[in-house]
């Protein structure tokens, strides 16, 4: 199966409006995540490295520093800058996220991406029921609202999205408010994709306006419990579209 990007990206020439500092992160951050570059791996040396992207030092030293602080990387002295084991890469973090979305095969991510939304989603419903203030539900509810006002896949992504972050912010749990929004570029990717099945829309909008009822009636069973049937029904919807791309149907 085909990743949902060229490995070769690592090689490839962005285009020209990208800065050189930019393109050296987002190059060598994808050859991490891609595997091109494995845990343990040295990156290439910095000779090596001024001579490809033709930079100063002080700007190719500045790319690496970003990312070490992504996790990708730690820098030791003398021995350069070594990948680090992918279980303490920064997932979360918006560029690595975006690099896994762009390497990883679509089925390995959605599964991904399904799994956490599983784990996050009812027990952040469930608590805002419990600590959503009366403005946080409000805010819910025009999220909601836009959901009901658009007409295409365009105008849904951005309430669909708020919806979500408006939930994880009404845990009053500040971490989870930090997740939720982290989640919001994976989330992207998921809409999109649901969104090719016929009436996905009209048929998502009463799961998530039980969803926003169990939260303004205080419900926290009620907001897991239709935070759950949406996922499954979300699961369904995901496993048809890549069915008819010749994909096995998510886990």
């Amino acid at each position: 199966m085909k990743t949902r990007a060229d490995h070769s990206t690592y090689r490839r020439t962005p285009p020209a409006a990208k800065s050189m500092h930019g393109r050296i992160v987002s190059e060598l951050g994808l050859a991490i995540v891609a595997g091109e570059l494995k845990p343990g791996d040295r990156l290439p040396p910095e000779p090596q490295l001024l001579e490809r992207y033709e930079v100063s030092r002080p700007v190719l030293r500045e790319a690496v520093r970003v990312l070490v602080a992504k996790g990708l990387v730690v820098s030791r002295q003398r021995a350069g800058a070594i990948v680090r084991p992918r279980n303490e890469w920064h997932l979360l973090d918006p560029d690595v996220l975006y690099w896994l979305i762009q390497t990883k095969p679509q089925q390995e991510f959605l599964n991904t991406l399904m799994e956490v939304r599983r784990i996050f989603e009812p027990a952040a419903a469930a608590l805002a029921a419990k600590a959503a203030t009366e403005e946080q539900v409000r805010q819910i509810e025009a999220a909601f609202a836009g959901m009901e006002a658009a007409t295409d896949v365009e105008q849904l992504l951005e309430p669909d999205l708020a919806f979500h972050r408006q939930i994880a912010e009404a845990t009053g749990n500040d971490l989870m408010a930090y997740i939720g929004n982290m989640l919001s570029l994976a989330l992207r990717e998921s809409i999109i994709l649901s969104s090719q099945l016929p009436n996905t829309h009209e048929l998502s909008l009463p799961r998530h306006k039980a969803i926003l009822t169990a939260i303004r009636d205080r419900d926290p069973l009620g907001a897991r419990q239709a935070t759950l049937v949406q996922l499954q029904e979300t699961g369904d919807d995901l496993s048809s579209v890549l069915s008819t791309q010749g994909i096995v149907d998510l886990a």
